[in-house]
């Protein structure tokens, strides 16, 4: 039996190892810290008792590596997933308005979505389709502006209007790329339009967990893994990579202990994983810029008020620091447990400036702006908050990082890369990571010559059938 070692025990890594154990490959994975879920996890909070995440994640359709994942460990039943496209949007002037995309065959469910968002004006309305459309043709024919220009230089080469930009082209940025759209690349947002609005209608739709993100899919990664020979080990930092002969020989532990496999997966982010490369396989990696890779931070407010505010799943904020409130109370399906509150979850993506803020002063700003623009909420008390602030959640997508994002593929035969950060063609994203983890799974199969998959993979629409049954997010 061939034997393949992982470096992270993130999305990327369980990935990766679910992916090759499902080949009947024997997987060691290594993950430095007490738990697994790298930089996507969920703890309890020891005021409430209750369990939160490091920031709420949203998955959508497009999603489909990850949902496949998800189906093969058996964890498909802990989504919840709506009928349709329908997103909450609050405007401080204009007050609310909604994208809700009908059960229409693609595109026409964005045309009518679009056609009827009040916030923008008609003019507006039509100038966003016409703007996707010119969006997608460039795609087609791989123009070459994509690569160079920001989201920012993007939306202003389609002339899209300020509010246009501020509405609906801005919270779908920063939210699925955690950067500002001066800085962001546009080449990683025309994939995530094409993806998530002009395939399918049911790849438009919003994907939510039901439970804390390390009970979505931490554990169920590792039965499986464990379930085929592998072993996934906690609190087992790697030291370095060890090099021989033009290949990767084993691993260093810091615990002194040295581990030998086949071949060998880092699925750790850029600066850790330069720590354990030998400057010469850095060099003949072309991995000499992983230093060069700037990161972008993403804060979380949980709160839990005295009563019910939100009826919706999940809000969006236009103009304001907080950009999304999602309803925890609701998405768990835990109801106030007889308590009269709700939790809350407000997210405030590529947030340089927030990140650096006292947390009362976060929290502060959160309580304020919700109850500015959500009327319920004015009355509310505050029990509580727990603000989690992660600093170094996503590499910096600009156009210059995208140039330094290395492929899955080194030049040492048997060692490969994975992580959200490695060249995916996507933000870096829970898809971004999950589909790193299986293409790297696929290169160590064909490097070391085993047969394609012996477990059947579940194909995406057999997902999507699944989490039919999930109960409706609107």
């Amino acid at each position: 039996m061939k034997r393949v070692a992982i470096i992270g025990g993130g999305f990327a890594g369980l990935a990766a190892g679910v992916a090759l154990a499902g080949r009947g490959v024997a997987v060691s994975l290594f993950e430095a810290r007490p738990r697994l879920g790298g930089r996507a996890y969920s703890f309890r909070d020891d005021e409430t008792g209750e369990v939160v995440d490091n920031g709420q994640h949203v998955l959508m359709g497009c999603y489909r590596d990850t949902l496949a994942f998800l189906e093969r460990i058996g964890a498909t039943h802990k989504l919840m997933r709506q009928q349709n496209l329908h997103v909450r949007m609050v405007h401080p002037e204009r007050g609310p308005g909604a994208i809700a995309c009908p059960s229409l065959p693609s595109p026409l469910h964005l045309l009518g979505g679009i056609l009827r968002y009040r916030l923008l004006t008609h003019a507006e309305r039509v100038r966003v389709l016409l703007g996707g459309m010119r969006v997608m043709a460039m795609r087609r024919r791989g123009d070459s502006r994509l690569r160079e220009w920001t989201v920012e230089q993007l939306l202003r080469a389609l002339r899209q209007s300020p509010n246009a930009r501020a509405s609906f082209w801005y919270p779908v940025a920063v939210a699925t790329l955690n950067e500002s759209p001066e800085r962001a690349a546009a080449a990683p947002f025309t994939e995530v339009l094409a993806r998530a609005f002009f395939r399918s209608r049911a790849d438009s739709q919003f994907v939510l967990p039901r439970v804390g993100l390390s009970e979505l899919y931490t554990e169920d990664a590792r039965r499986y893994i464990e379930a085929r020979d592998g072993h996934v080990e906690l609190q087992a930092a790697v030291a370095a990579l060890v090099v021989s002969g033009g290949r990767v020989t084993g691993l260093r532990l810091r615990d002194g202990r040295y581990i030998a496999t086949d071949a060998y997966i880092s699925a750790v982010p850029p600066k850790a994983l330069a720590a354990l490369l030998p400057d010469v396989l850095c060099d003949r990696c072309g991995l000499g810029g992983l230093d060069a890779f700037q990161t972008s931070p993403i804060v979380s407010i949980h709160l839990w008020l005295d009563r019910p505010v939100l009826t919706d799943a999940f809000v969006g904020l236009i103009g304001r620091t907080t950009q999304w409130v999602f309803n925890r109370t609701r998405l768990t399906g835990q109801g106030d447990n007889g308590t009269g509150r709700q939790c809350l979850s407000a997210v405030i993506s590529a947030g340089r400036e927030v990140v650096e803020w006292p947390t009362a002063r976060i929290a502060g700003t959160v309580v304020a702006e919700l109850q500015a623009l959500v009327p319920a909420a004015r009355g509310a008390r505050v029990l509580q908050t727990v603000v989690v602030k992660e600093k170094q959640a996503t590499i910096s997508g600009t156009p210059a990082a995208e140039r330094l994002r290395p492929a899955a593929a080194t030049p040492i035969g048997n060692f490969f890369l994975a992580g959200d950060w490695t060249s995916t063609g996507l933000p870096p994203t829970i898809e971004s990571a999950v589909y790193s983890g299986r293409r790297a799974a696929e290169l160590v199969a064909e490097c070391l010559g085993i047969s394609p998959t012996a477990e059947p993979e579940s194909h995406a629409f057999a997902t999507v059938a699944a989490l039919g049954a999930s109960r409706e997010v609107a």
